[in-house]
């Protein structure tokens, strides 16, 4: 993993060759770091970090998700801590290696309540090019001391033998489980929504022992998925989007389709015996801060009940809730109209004139879709784009982390998310931007076509690519798996500018052009996940916690200030015992296991004092 010099504030001209290896500069790193540790010198542990540094810390120290940036971040870290958190036992994982003038090491590490694994990259200091500094240390827990997960060794034996004449069979046990669970006992967690994020949670709960419950409106697990458009697949390919615990078999497609990762989600609830309640909506909720605990009322089946958890998650998307713009003429338009969360598929609408509102994801999906069907279909731009072909983005931008080739290198999913977790987002964007250069150079002529055809194309405000923007804002961009090429080619018309009113039969934008239109798609995003808590709990509340998502990074869609990790997901927030889950299949395999062991901490009533718990700057 290569560092420019301006992040690494290292002259070339300054570093000198030092005659140990990695192994030993790591060694003696950790060494140094220890013993400060231990002797509670804050002063001397805060030296070992560079003058531009960062450690990010996923539970370990923190009881949050937060980054701490230099070494006066990490003396205040450690000032607010050690004492607590009393970590020792630091031991490297692995040959440390050294590329570009960067050592890099794997390492674990015990505190007083857990164990943690974490990946730290040194480099030269300036002052002293023959000692090494952290840049970046990543520290992560993953499980809590007499709490383990049941796995491996510790696995549960199954089967009873001997004769019992009041043996209870495995199936009897979990038929009283859902029997009494949400009457005669309450779920300590309540997980709103049973998408792939509820139900990874749901399953890390499960294992620690939490008394949890995911509800959803759907009739079955994976039911999010069957209801969209038919053509739907992942655009992120099959090595980043495991489940926990249990993942893809190695004949699995590298782009499933919707209805077959649908039928996966509800077969891994099955397996992994996620209590999991379908057709049930939660229609208000409300906290008790005397009593610590939450009531909210749900109808299940269309019986109104009342659950009385003391934590509640929203697992509603990190999409939040639909953007539904409002038009003049809407009342009046005779064809049909809807979100693109909404679109049945294309099937009805063969022949067809359809416009579709947006050019990001979801608007290209359906775009090709309907194409497909011999459709007439006219797709307006309102914004510029980022668009980026997918086998380059498997190639350049995945492909050493997340593939056949990276496994075949040793980089597990595991390790790849620990790799991926331990780049600071503040410096991010500079790690991201030349593999954006990459794949536009590769596909040059394609984008020569997609602006000649008039599409309006961007890389980022800094020229950083997709996931940039979907960590910043959620939006702007498409994989493309082939609409694009559509456009491209004058398949799919291409109109620019805002929409000004709806007619009977046609939209009108507000340069007074007129698209006559059948179907009306709505294309235009969603809003912060805090929009739900608005309309379950209360708007004070949702104001409260403040906008989900996001880093701060001043970009577009994403206002300051810098914050630095992604507002309220997976964290503690301003609303106690009010969490929110989600994000991509990665996301919700990889974070899940940082917000279960925050839940499973506070069902067993240990102390979880948070350091720097988020500021809220903004409320929608």
């Amino acid at each position: 993993m290569t560092r420019s010099t301006a992040v690494a504030d290292v002259s070339p001209t300054a570093v000198l060759e030092r005659p140990t290896d990695a192994a030993d500069i790591a060694a003696d790193w950790f060494r140094r770091f220890e013993d400060a540790l231990r002797s509670r010198d804050i002063a001397a542990a805060s030296a070992l970090f560079a003058t531009r540094s960062f450690w990010r810390d996923l539970v370990a120290f923190t009881w949050n998700i937060t980054t701490v940036e230099d070494p006066a971040g990490v003396a205040d870290l450690l000032t607010n801590t050690l004492d607590r958190v009393d970590p020792a036992g630091f031991e490297i994982e692995d040959r440390p290696e050294e590329v570009d003038g960067v050592v890099t090491a794997w390492f674990t590490f015990g505190t007083a309540i857990g164990r943690g694994r974490g990946l730290v990259r040194l480099v030269r200091a300036d002052d002293e090019p023959d000692q090494w500094r952290a840049w970046t240390f990543l520290t992560t827990l993953y499980e809590l001391a007499g709490y383990e997960e049941p796995r491996g060794e510790r696995r549960p034996r199954g089967a009873q033998h001997g004769a019992d004449r009041n043996r209870v069979t495995w199936a009897e046990r979990r038929a009283q489980e859902a029997a009494e669970l949400g009457v005669a006992t309450q779920p300590y967690v309540l997980i709103i929504g049973g998408g792939q994020g509820g139900i990874a949670l749901g399953a890390r709960l499960r294992q620690l022992g939490v008394p949890a419950l995911v509800i959803d409106k759907h009739a079955r697990p994976g039911d999010q998925w069957r209801g969209r458009y038919k053509s739907l697949a992942l655009h992120d390919p099959v090595w980043y989007d495991h489940l926990p615990y249990l993942k893809f078999p190695d004949n699995w497609p590298v782009f499933a389709p919707k209805d077959k990762i649908a039928d996966w989600l509800e077969s891994y609830t099955k397996v992994m015996e996620v209590p999991y309640w379908s057709h049930t909506v939660a229609t208000s909720a409300s906290f008790d801060a005397d009593a610590g605990e939450w009531t909210v009322h749900v109808e299940r089946d269309g019986t109104p009940l009342v659950l009385r958890p003391k934590q509640v998650v929203f697992a509603t998307g990190m999409s939040g809730k639909p953007n539904v713009p409002i038009y003049q003429g809407q009342e009046i338009f005779r064809g049909d109209q809807h979100h693109s969360s909404q679109h049945p598929g294309p099937d009805a609408y063969r022949g067809k004139r359809v416009v579709v509102i947006g050019s990001n994801n979801s608007a290209f999906d359906i775009c090709g879709a309907l194409w497909e069907v011999g459709a007439d279909v006219t797709m307006v731009q309102r914004s510029s784009t980022h668009i980026v072909k997918s086998d380059s983005l498997m190639d350049i931008g995945l492909g050493d982390l997340y593939s056949e080739r990276a496994l075949a290198a040793g980089v597990t999913t595991e390790k790849a998310d620990l790799i991926f977790a331990s780049l600071p987002y503040r410096i991010m964007h500079e790690f991201q931007i030349p593999l954006y250069q990459r794949m536009a150079e590769r596909d040059r002529d394609f984008y020569d076509r997609l602006e000649q055809a008039g599409f309006w194309l961007d890389w980022g405000d800094d020229g950083s690519g997709l996931f940039m923007k979907y960590l910043r804002r959620g939006s702007g961009y498409y994989i493309d798996v082939g609409a694009a090429e559509l456009v491209a080619d004058g398949e799919v018309a291409l109109r620019h500018g805002a929409v000004d009113h709806l007619t009977e039969d046609a939209v009108v934008l507000d340069d007074g052009t007129k698209l006559p239109a059948d179907l009306v798609v709505y294309a235009t995003g969603y809003g912060s996940m805090n929009g739900w808590v608005a309309d379950l709990v209360s708007p004070e509340v949702a104001d409260k916690v403040g906008k989900v998502w996001g880093l701060g990074s001043e970009t577009t869609k994403d206002p300051g200030p810098w914050e630095g990790e992604q507002r309220n997901m997976w964290k503690p927030t301003q609303q106690e015992a009010l969490w929110f889950h989600g994000g991509n299949l990665h996301q919700s395999r990889h974070y899940s296991l940082y917000l279960a062991l925050q839940l499973k901490a506070r069902y067993e009533g240990m102390p979880t004092p948070v350091y720097r718990l988020a500021d809220v700057h903004h409320t929608r």
